[in-house]
């Protein structure tokens, strides 16, 4: 049995153990990974953000297609299958892959394929390769992401019962689907498949959508998730989920019962740590899988660190690579080290929604006296002439300084909005006004344009 010693051993390939590996690398140190899929890119390149997202962006264009005068003046509308419409997103997955895997080869990274399992806490045996290794590290980064929660109750290997992952497996179009689990997952998949024109029953065990969201935002979805067909029934809970021959049944605690031609389970996440020996470190997982850090990422175990979905919040590819980054950084003890807090929300429903910073409900139960500015895309010229009109832009600002609190952002190209308002929240004393905007001049027409629009409008509400 072969012993390699390395700077730092990263246990995943998806973000925050590329970020991790990566920052270590460009520093000088010598680094292995140890990935137990065939390809890098963990679950967010093959499982989660990019297919789910090039799903919704071809979905959307088939939208676009049938309610577009200009390309369909007469006729029934076109659908697109969910294999034809999954290819475009395996075409994606290919590029990003192979992008990924010349990184670790550019950086001469060492990557090693199998599992890797504890031996103790500097050393880990990486099992089902070609040959058996140990790698020693003098730190660990455990970036192993996670997996949906899977209850016992439920029989997912039955072929009409999928989660948020095998769903990609999915090889025909249903007519009827209901969605268990009403979080950011279950609302993109309902936007994806309402909009190739399936009937889809979202259950949400909460009382509202997104409840972390600004609730006129989280209003928002919910009128345009039904206005395109989605049934949402809140505060229910299954009772049971039974497959036959020819659909499914889901029976609520209510008492409902439900049939659908698959069900899709969307509630929930556990980390990837139940195969790691964690014991053997030292280590131990919550409930959910998920390991505890510090605020430098590192554990109770000294030389060993986490990142990305396994250690919970959260749990977004973005924040993950930041997060694998300075978990390294921390474990070399170089610069450029910082806490990841200022995370935009970005939920790529139809329409998407993105937000940074505080919501009105926050502020209201803080009692910090806030004002609103409001841009509604219907209003402005870009929109207008994209045809892309639903949505709107909040902006949240306190009303002695004019400091800003909050972005709020609804509609097409909302992931990208957001980042306007993110730059100048996060400047220094007076430059995070909303001056800014009303001084800056925007090109025109754009939909950055909107920034102004609001800014004058919650100047109009000062007195």
């Amino acid at each position: 049995m072969a012993e390699h010693h390395y700077d730092v051993v990263v246990i995943g390939a998806g973000p925050a153990g590329e970020g991790a590996a990566m920052n270590a690398a460009k520093h000088g140190m010598r680094v292995a990974v140890v990935e137990d899929k065939p390809q890098v890119g963990g679950n967010c390149a093959h499982l989660g953000t990019i297919p789910s997202k090039a799903l919704r962006h071809a979905v959307r264009q088939i939208i676009q297609f049938n309610t577009n005068t200009m390309f369909r003046d007469i006729g029934e509308p076109r659908w697109f299958s969910f294999p034809r419409v999954l290819q475009d997103a395996e075409r994606v997955i290919a590029k990003q892959v192979k992008l990924r895997t010349q990184f670790y080869a550019r950086n001469r990274i060492d990557l090693y394929r199998g599992k890797a399992v504890f031996l103790d806490q500097n050393r880990l045996e990486v099992q089902g390769g070609i040959s058996r290794e140990v790698l020693c590290g003098n730190q660990i980064v455990i970036a192993t992401g996670s997996r949906p929660y899977l209850p016992d109750n439920v029989d997912f290997t039955h072929s009409r019962i999928y989660n948020s992952d095998t769903i990609l497996k999915l090889s025909h179009t249903p007519r009827t689907l209901i969605i268990y689990g009403a979080g950011v997952i279950g609302c993109e998949y309902a936007s994806i498949f309402c909009g190739l024109g399936v009937k889809v029953d979202l259950i949400n065990p909460g009382p509202k959508l997104l409840s972390f969201l600004d609730a006129e935002i989280s209003d928002a979805l919910s009128y345009h998730l039904r206005e395109n067909g989605v049934l949402i029934r809140h505060s229910e809970k299954y009772a049971s989920v039974e497959g036959d021959d020819n659909g499914v049944v889901v029976t609520l605690d209510s008492g409902k019962k439900l049939r659908a031609d698959a069900f899709l389970w969307c509630n929930g996440r556990t980390g990837n740590t139940d195969e790691l020996a964690l014991d053997k470190a030292g280590l131990k997982a919550n409930s959910r899988g998920q390991l505890t850090v510090d605020k430098h990422y590192r554990t109770e175990v000294a030389g060993i660190l986490a990142a990305g979905d396994v250690i919970g919040w959260p749990s977004l590819a973005s924040a993950a690579y930041d997060q694998g980054r300075a978990a390294s950084a921390a474990a070399i003890g170089g610069d450029g080290f910082h806490y990841i807090s200022d995370v935009p929300t970005g939920i790529y429903t139809i329409p998407e929604i993105s937000s940074v910073g505080q919501t009105e409900e926050e502020l209201t139960q803080a009692k910090v006296p806030y004002e609103v500015g409001q841009a509604f895309f219907k209003d402005l010229a870009r929109a207008q002439i994209t045809g892309d009109t639903v949505g709107m832009l909040k902006i949240l600002f306190n009303r002695e300084t004019k400091a800003l609190l909050g972005i709020h952002c609804f509609g097409d190209q909302a992931s990208e909005i957001v980042h306007i308002g993110q730059a100048i929240m996060n400047q220094p004393g007076e430059l995070n006004t909303l001056d800014y905007f009303i001084k800056t001049t925007f090109n025109y027409p754009t939909m950055a344009e909107a920034y102004r629009v609001a800014a004058l409008n919650g100047l109009n509400r000062l007195f």
